[in-house]
Order: C-alpha cells, then structure tokens, then sequence
C-alpha cells in the first residue's frame, strides 16, 4: 500500500495533483516523524546502557560507516542520481517500450556486485580505518570489532536506496519513508537482547540487522512496480546507464564531501576527554530533527521537479523548487529557533538518566545550540542540490562548493577546538555548511532551474528573523518554566506563537498563507486546496 498518483498515458509528463502532493508530504512526515522518534529512543537506550564513555565513543566511531553510507546511498547520492534516471526512463516509456526494467537491468547488479566488495574490503581494512578516523582512540579494537558489523550496511544501504529512489520516481511514497523505522527497530531489538552479553558490540549488530530491514519493507513494492501490467513488455530501448555513469562522479563527489564533515568532527574530537564524540553525536541527532521535517515536501517533490525537467516544463520546475525552499525554511528555523530556546531541557528530558549524567547534559547542550545555528544552511544544501541534478546533467560545482565548505570546516575546527572543545567543533560545522548554502544559492541562478534568487535571499532574511526574535522569547519562557517536561513545550508553544506573529509583522513568505489555511481549515472543518504561495513566481510578488 502507498500513496500513489497515476502516469499520465504512454508514459508521459507526470502532473501529479497539489492534494496528491499535500497528501504524500503528510505521510512522509509522518512515517519520517515516526521513525526520528524511534531514533530518540535508539539515542536514549545507547545513553542509559552505555554512557557516554569510551565504548560509546568507539561504537559512534564504527557508527560513521552507516552515516557516511546513508548519505551516500540513500539520501543525497542514490537519489539524485537515480530519480531523475528513473522519471526520464518513465517520461519515456510507451506501451511497447519499456525503458524502466532496461535501466534497472543496466544499473542494478553492477551496484550490488560493486558494494558487495566494498564491503568486503571494509571489513578486512578495519584495523587500519579506524586509527585514521580517530586517532588516539582508548578503545581501538572495540572500534575494530564495531566497525566490521557495520561494514555489512554499504550493501544493505545500497539496495535500500535503490529501492527508495525507483519507487519514489514511480509516485511511491510509504515504504520509502518507512526505512528508518525498520532501521531503527533493528538497532533497539539487538540492543535489547543482546547488551548484555555483547556490550556496545549489541549496536553494532543492530546496524547490520536494521540495513537488512530497510531493503525488506520496499523490495516487495517495487517488484510490484516493475512486474506490473505496464511492465510486461521487454524494453527495447537502449537504457540510460551511459547517463547514470555520467552523473555518477561528481554526484558521489558531493555526497562524499558532504558528510565527510562528519569525519572530520570525529578526527578533531578523538584527542579531547572520553565523551566528547558521545556529546556531538547526542547533539547532532536532535538538533537535525527540524532539518528533517523540513525536507519532508522536498523528498516529495524532487520526482515531481525532476519529471517536470525531462517533459522540458522548466517553469513549473522552478515554481515548485521557491516554494519548496522558503516552506523548508519556515519549519527549519522555528525548529531551530525551538532547539536553542530550550536545549538544556531537551537533553535533560531525552537523555540524563542511568549512565548519562548531569555534566554529559550540560556538554550536549552547548553543542546542540551551536549546531542549530547551521540548521538553515543544512536545509538549503539539501534543496538547492536537486536543483543542480534534476535534469540529468553532469555538474562539477555543488561537488566543488562542498569541497570549500568541508575546508572551512576543518580549518575552523583546528582553530576553535582547542580552546572550545566539542563547542568549537560545532561552531565549525556551521560555519562551513552555511557557506556551501549561500555558494550553491549564488550559482543557481545559471543551472537549469532558474530560481529568484533575490527575492529567495530577502524571503529567507525575513523568516531568520522573525526566527532570532521567537529564539529569544522561546529561552526567556523555558528558563521560567523550570522543570524540563514543562519548560520544553512552553519554549515550543512560544516559540511558534512569536515566529508567526513576527513574520507576519515582517511580511515574510509563506508564513501568512499558512495562517490564511489553517484559519479556513478550523472555519470549515477542511480544507479544498493547500497554501497556494509557490503557485506564483517569486519576482511576481509586490510584497517580497
């Protein structure tokens, strides 16, 4: 089962409704809502089981094999290679002709045979890969051990985001946004049953186990898909692969780069006390919860835009790319906004209990408010990138923006470390994602989705801030509050209440129209179409 919108006939330009679009948003968010909460609970059984010690320090080691592989894989790399392999495959596809299946034939054992000796080669390369990724780690063998469990996930991750972009080409949303759940619940069972025989090693196992899930829940969907009746036929065409091969370099480029920010965080934090890896890793994960909420409507719409490209519609492309940017800017930075307002109260809830201490709450909150000022940055990243892969086209500069922004970022890092520790390192990380945004929004304007970029810059300096001044409201209400299950949703109330009003005051985008929607939604009890804002180019806008 999942929401699904039919192909227009032949194959054609796909024009999927806004109610389909609202629709399959709300189900992404809610089944990625479900599975980031599944994820709290991961952070919370690791902390209360393991601490934030020197065995947690070398499982978030390990951890950064399926960091790095999920991005690579599943969310940056295999997507924007293969969605828009697959829309053009579907854009093309007629009765008799079927370029799909001769897409996945060419594609698909190469990459499976491919990453199965990558694996391979990780799992016998460990004992020197780990030295490398942390040096001067106390507990290296575990990390060893660790590491050669997670290995298994580059195959897994591999087929899992194969799976993910194939199915969301096809207009399928459920078992795609259903990954983490499955992942998640692997790593909890394995943690469950077997900590206390295994140690952290437990997790480890959970990660192999939870890669396997991923692949489960989606290969039955997308066997339907490729075996259905519009797929009987053999394909005659020649398939894409030259243009997937194509794409492949400078889209691996920019994915590796991107989440080698990771690496470098771990390089740089491997020498300061046991728990400072433990205090990034804990801060990280809930401070990118609003950035994953915010990509929710341009997970759904990146098949749209990219479908849009290959019917040559490059209007409606760039229509829905400002409104998907300044929508994901709206929830970013309120949840942003949420995040520093109340972060000491958000660990202490989530976390400080068992071997998670005070001290450890207080360390994982200073992170937490310093990795949310980079939290827009991250967002814009994410959504400008389609921009620049959606019409198949090889390009070299997001790679090389990513590349500048990782430089900055260790170079950063070197310097604040010392003197801040895990702060500094976090304040690095902003600093140079939020660089690689503005690089990527400055060169936009050239690629073949032409966005405003003027009026995109002024929209998003209005939500930010509205943002800085919900922030400042948000902390005042959550340091009266007190206890933290009372003061983080007042922080959350507060902070909501005041970014609204502030950007309605600042006649900011999108905000209003929100407003204007839930007011008639509550007036008549539903609502016939959702905000209409992105509907309208952005230079059209007198009040922008």
């Amino acid at each position: 089962m999942g929401v699904a919108e039919p192909s227009a006939p032949g194959g054609g330009a796909w024009r999927p409704t806004n109610r389909f679009l609202a629709r399959a948003a709300v189900l992404t968010a809610a089944l990625t809502a479900a599975g980031a909460l599944l994820g709290l609970v991961r952070d919370q059984l690791l902390a209360h089981t393991f601490g934030a010690g020197t065995d947690t320090d070398a499982f978030l080691v390990a951890w950064t094999v399926p960091e790095f592989a999920a991005t690579l894989l599943i969310e940056d790399g295999m997507a924007l290679i293969l969605i828009p392999a697959f829309s053009s495959a579907l854009a093309r596809r007629t009765t008799g002709d079927d370029p799909v299946r001769a897409l996945v034939r060419a594609t698909l054992p190469k990459a499976a045979l491919g990453m199965s000796a990558a694996a391979g080669l990780l799992v016998l390369a460990a004992p020197w890969l780990v030295p490398v990724l942390a040096p001067g780690l106390p507990q290296q063998r575990l990390a060893v051990d660790c590491t050669r469990l997670t290995a298994t996930c580059v195959l897994t991750f591999t087929l899992a985001g194969y799976c993910s972009a194939a199915l969301r080409a096809h207009g399928r949303f459920l078992p795609p946004a259903a990954i983490n759940i499955a992942y998640n619940m692997g790593i909890l069972t394995a943690v469950v049953l077997l900590g206390p025989a295994w140690g952290v090693r437990a997790a480890a196992a959970g990660v192999a186990a939870g890669g396997v899930l991923m692949v489960l829940v989606q290969a039955p969907s997308l066997w339907r898909q490729l075996t259905g009746e519009r797929a009987r036929a053999e394909g005659k065409r020649a398939p894409a692969g030259g243009l997937v091969v194509a794409l492949l370099a400078p889209v691996i480029v920019f994915a590796a780069t991107r989440q080698s920010q990771v690496l470098v965080e771990r390089f740089l934090a491997a020498p300061l006390p046991a728990g400072a890896i433990s205090h990034l890793n804990y801060a990280q994960k809930v401070a990118q919860l609003p950035m994953v909420l915010s990509l929710m409507m341009c997970t759904v719409t990146f098949p749209v835009v990219a479908r849009a490209m290959a019917a040559g519609d490059t209007d409606t492309a760039r229509r829905r790319v400002e409104r998907d940017l300044l929508l994901a800017g709206v929830i970013v930075l309120a949840g942003g906004a949420t995040v520093i307002a109340a972060a000491p109260q958000i660990v202490e809830l989530l976390f400080q209990r068992g071997a998670f201490d005070r001290a450890d709450t207080a360390a994982t909150a200073a992170v937490m408010r310093i990795y949310a000022l980079g939290l827009l940055g991250h967002t814009l990243v994410s959504a400008l990138v389609r921009c620049y892969f959606s019409a198949s086209t090889p390009l070299w500069y997001p790679a090389a923006v990513m590349t500048a922004g990782v430089a900055v970022t260790a170079g950063a890092g070197l310097a604040f470390a010392g003197p801040w520790g895990a702060v500094g390192i976090a304040a690095a990380n902003a600093l140079g994602i939020t660089l690689s945004a503005a690089l990527l929004l400055i060169g936009v304007r050239r690629q073949s989705i032409p966005l405003a970029v003027g009026p995109l810059v002024r929209g998003l300096a209005r939500l930010t801030a509205a943002a800085a001044v919900a922030t400042a409201a948000g902390w005042l209400c959550a340091g009266a509050a007190g206890a933290p299950l009372a003061a983080a949703p007042v922080a959350l109330v507060t902070v909501t209440v005041v970014f609204v009003a502030a950007a309605c005051a600042l006649r900011a985008p999108v905000v209003p129209s929100l407003v204007r929607t839930a007011s008639r939604r509550l007036a008549h009890g539903h609502s016939e179409h959702p905000p209409v804002d992105g509907d309208v180019p952005l230079d059209r806008r007198p009040h922008e």
